[in-house]
């Protein structure tokens, strides 16, 4: 839709700019509302003066107008209704087409007013002089008389007629008009104003919003077409980032059509690289003070002199995302009361728009970018007033983070804040991070890789890295502790050779910095070990765990609890080593050595027992594993709760071991009620997610429904590819397990395609000694001598301590 006019009447503006025309240039005074003796015979009666054609004055806009369809029928509905004087207001956010709607109406459709006045009313003199304006062309030598007895006659002409339509445009505040309403007992008022607070009950109110995506890229078109075709590569786009604000897509569009080689794809460029420049230029026709910048300005303004913290509030609120904003999200913006008043100053003026129904708020996205541009010569956006934003926004959300991640019960927490954490990192310039933003991202990093987004968690922890180093060097222990992170994040995505070389770099620094005995420093050599043996090298993992074992030993006693997991990962590492015997003689005595110190109930304790578990199932005993595993799951449930992690793993791990005992039906039982809990509490592509329903898929094979376990491993392969790298282990465990089913069902031919290309992929990515290579060349021979054996598993995550 349009916003911008020329013609003989006022100027049709949201800018909230008084419009004085012709002659009739002079300083009108606002007291129009007592009643003013006329000079006698100086005019005829107002009742006696009938309306004549060529007397409506409404403002005729250059640019194309589009949609509004249900807002023009619903003025139709109201406006053209018989009976005493009805008033309706449009409001809505500056720039968002309110003068355009009003003027667009009032000029196509049928109402059947006459006349139909136009009065710029953003004050009560611009009220009066609108007043003066209809006394003049209702009869034309009256312009020699005194301004005041003009604004007294026209009222009084009003007064007297019915059937004409007056639209008060861009009124700023309600009390400049309630005169005029009051002493009028007929006719049509169409009002336009920001506000949406402050209104008499029977004026009825229209919420004006931004155009629909359609809309703005048909408005847009059209500017920018209008003298011929044009390159419209990246209008869509253009419309998106401009928030569909009819304005900004005008703005864009002018300063587009008139510069032959800017398309809206470079206009995004200029954009994102000038933002202060191009919200404050238009086209060469496009006056000042309708570009966005000053139009929101104006109404600044205006909310700075009631109440200065509304700006502050605002500006830090431009840092989140412009949807969803958490009410509680702003406590740690303003105190209260002075926050309760803000956010309802901010809405009346539609500067943001809040929805009790969900507890959130909105902020349109070009308000937010303008908010969060600084401008030297702009009070509302200096530098440092930008600065301080940032700097409130980033410490309010890290304050607000939920807690602990890995607990089920805060996800919801941190999904809600999770748009907003992307937003002010994403809009924040990285050398501008604090302390506040590297922690966030840490522990933003570190929740989204327990949610199985790695790739998005190690540019959470790349970023928080970088900045620690920046801020507190390469030695500080928080420099550590997030490189830590960032490792297993490289482990968790399947680039051990990352993985391993950050977590030498820490054990080398932390040797050097804290010393070998300190705590952190075996620590690191801990999760070296466990990035070797995550990468295939069982000997250099055993070494580094045998050794760990005996540190924590020596400095800490057999009975630490760092000790006893130093044992349980060097069992770990036997098992992952082919060597169950002494896997399972260290798995049973450090679940001994965990019942007498720790507790039956211990998380530890819990952990000891399904690694135990874990290794007679690996071993070929699943029989002992089963009432391992069911005490645990009920001491899971009822002390995590149903949906945690740890509950999920060991009903996965309780009903891997009733398939290994022939038990097929309940296998597929358990397993397709962990598929069905982990995609709801997890999502499709979560990494145990793609687990569940790969052994789901072989429990099927076993239970004589090979097209349903077929059907699963093809989606669990494609799911799996597209989530993490394509070299990733699993991805090479899901396509030897969609072999083998192929293979179990008699399809060789495709069974053999996909050993061979796993073979192929195996050698070039882990060597002919590998695990996941040996298993594929015992698939691939078996596949050719058409020999039914079982798959592999896919299960690899299990509660670890460290």
């Amino acid at each position: 839709m349009s916003a911008d006019f020329d013609g003989p009447g006022p100027v049709a503006s949201d800018t909230g700019d008084a419009t004085a025309v012709g002659p009739y240039s002079m300083a009108v005074s606002g007291n129009y509302t007592s009643r003013v003796e006329l000079p006698v015979d100086a005019l005829r009666p107002p009742s006696q003066v009938p309306a004549h054609e060529g007397m409506s004055n409404l403002p005729r806009h250059r640019t194309g107008f589009v949609g509004r369809k249900d807002e023009l029928e619903r003025l139709d509905r109201v406006l053209s209704r018989p009976g005493a004087v009805l008033v309706q207001a449009l409001h809505g956010l500056g720039g968002v087409g309110k003068s355009t709607l009003a003027a667009h109406w009032a000029d196509t459709r049928e109402h059947g007013c006459q006349p139909v006045r136009w009065f710029t009313a953003d004050s009560p003199a611009g009220v009066a002089q609108g007043l003066v304006e209809l006394a003049v062309a209702l009869q034309p030598a009256s312009r020699v008389l005194p301004v005041e007895a003009l604004a007294e006659w026209g009222l009084q002409w009003l007064a007297s007629h019915t059937g004409w339509l007056v639209v008060l445009d861009n009124v700023n505040d309600p009390a400049d008009i309630a005169p005029l309403l009051d002493r009028v007992p007929g006719g049509r008022f169409l009002i336009t104003s920001r506000l949406a607070e402050g209104w008499e009950e029977d004026v009825t109110l229209v919420r004006l919003d931004v155009l629909d995506a359609d809309e703005s890229l048909a408005l847009i078109t059209s500017i920018i077409t209008r003298k011929g075709p044009r390159d419209l590569d990246g209008a869509a786009e253009l419309c998106t980032e401009l928030g569909h604000l009819p304005l900004a897509v005008e703005q864009a569009g002018a300063y587009i059509a008139q510069n032959p080689f800017t398309t809206p794809r470079t206009y995004l460029q200029l954009l994102a690289e000038h933002p202060a420049t191009m919200y404050e230029r238009g086209g060469a026709t496009t006056r000042a003070e309708r570009t966005v910048a000053r139009v929101w300005d104006i109404t600044l303004d205006r909310i700075a002199t009631q109440q200065p913290e509304a700006i502050d509030l605002l500006r830090a609120l431009a840092w989140y995302a412009p949807e969803d904003i958490p009410l509680h999200l702003c406590a740690g913006l303003a105190a209260q009361p002075a926050l309760a008043t803000a956010l309802g100053l901010l809405s009346a003026y539609s500067m943001i728009t809040p929805d009790p129904a969900t507890g959130t708020l909105a902020v349109h996205r070009l308000v937010q970018a303008l908010a969060r541009t600084p401008d030297p010569a702009n009070p509302h956006r200096t530098p440092d007033l930008i600065d301080q934003a940032r700097t409130l926004a980033t410490i309010n959300l890290d304050n607000a983070l939920p807690g602990q991640w890995e607990d089920p019960v805060t996800w919801p927490g941190w999904r809600a804040l999770l748009p907003h954490i992307d937003a002010v990192t994403r809009h924040a310039a990285e050398d501008t991070d604090t302390l506040a933003t590297a922690h966030l991202l840490n522990e933003t990093g570190l929740y989204i890789k327990g949610q199985g987004l790695v790739s998005r968690s190690i540019s959470a922890l790349e970023r928080a890295h970088t900045s620690l180093v920046r801020i507190l060097g390469d030695d500080h222990p928080h420099t550590f502790a997030i490189r830590n992170n960032l490792a297993n994040a490289y482990q968790a995505i399947g680039d051990p050779a990352r993985a391993i070389a950050l977590h030498r770099r820490n054990l080398e620094d932390r040797t050097r910095v804290l010393g070998p005995d300190h705590p952190h420093t075996i620590t690191s050599s801990n999760n070296l070990a466990s990035a070797y043996q995550a990468a295939g090298d069982p000997a250099r993992a055993i070494a580094l765990h045998r050794r760990n074992l005996e540190d924590r030993t020596r400095t800490l006693g057999p009975d630490h609890p760092h000790t006893l997991a130093s044992s349980n990962n060097l069992a770990s590492a036997y098992q992952n080593a082919g060597d169950p015997a002494r896997a399972i003689s260290l798995f049973e005595q450090n679940l001994k050595d965990s019942l007498r110190i720790l507790g039956p109930d211990h998380t530890d304790t819990l952990t000891s027992r399904n690694n135990l578990a874990t290794a007679y199932l690996d071993a070929g005993d699943p029989a002992r594993a089963i009432p391992l595993f069911e005490q645990n799951l009920e001491v899971f449930a009822v002390s995590f709760g149903p949906d945690h992690p740890h509950t999920l793993a060991t009903r996965n791990n309780l009903a891997d071991s009733y398939h290994a005992v022939g038990d097929a039906a309940r296998a597929v039982t358990l397993h397709r009620q962990n598929l069905d809990d982990r995609m709801r509490v997890l999502g499709s592509d979560h990494p145990d997610t793609l687990i569940t329903r790969n052994n789901l898929a072989t429990a099927y094979l076993d239970a004589g429904e090979p097209s349903r376990a077929i059907s699963l491993l093809d989606r669990a392969l494609e799911e799996c590819k597209r989530t993490v790298r394509p070299d990733h282990p699993h991805v090479f465990a899901a396509r030897n397990n969609l072999a083998s089913a192929h293979r179990a069902v008699g399809n060789l031919d495709d069974a053999i395609t996909l050993f061979k290309q796993n073979l192929a992929l195996c050698l070039e990515r882990f060597g002919a000694d590998h695990s996941l290579t040996t298993q594929t060349q015992r698939g691939y021979a078996s596949a050719w001598q058409k020999r039914a054996v079982s798959g592999p598993k896919l299960e690899f995550v299990r509660p670890s301590r460290h």
